[in-house]
């Protein structure tokens, strides 16, 4: 049992990091299920602190996710409603079956917010959609940094206790 619980805690780091970049999946809450699965073994002693800072970590990520482009888009000269209209874009990419429909959910929904807003100034629209762009790549990345961490952490502990998985 504990072998297969490494595998599947193995399997669920790895698809933390493809998770970073594909919206279907939260990629450092994966992650962390992976930690978590680690953790279940006889083998590896529990660690409740371990595995509630990686938690408070996966989900303040997952939290960031949703508000990181809202801040690009604010920065980039954004008004309240290319604010909401990012968010939504990004819950409507979320579920649509597109390819990379939260990228465009993001930036049409900045675009069409800030044309709500004032529709004959569409230098700003763009600017504050671009803004957005930039923030969903800077959530990528930061996502990515993290579920390469807990990729890390995985390897290590498992190398701390190795012999006894085999």
């Amino acid at each position: 049992m504990d072998i297969f619980l490494l595998l599947i805690g193995f399997i669920l780091v790895l698809l933390g990091i493809i998770g970073s970049f594909l919206p279907v999946l939260p990629g450092p809450l994966t992650g962390w299920l992976g930690l978590l699965l680690l953790h279940l073994t006889s083998i590896i002693p529990m660690n409740w602190t371990y595995l509630g800072i990686t938690l408070a970590i996966a989900i303040l990520i997952w939290i960031l996710d949703y508000i990181i482009p809202a801040i690009g888009t604010k920065r980039f000269g954004g008004s309240k409603y290319g604010v909401y209209g990012t968010t939504i874009g990004l819950i409507i990419g979320l579920l649509s079956p597109i390819p990379f429909g939260i990228l465009i959910g993001a930036f049409l929904g900045a675009f069409i917010g800030e044309l709500f807003y004032d529709k004959t100034d569409k230098n700003r629209a763009f600017k504050a959609s671009v803004g957005s762009f930039i923030g969903l790549l800077a959530s990528a990345t930061i996502k990515f940094g993290v579920s390469f961490g807990f990729v890390v952490l995985f390897l290590m502990k498992f190398w701390e206790y190795k012999g006894g998985f085999f």
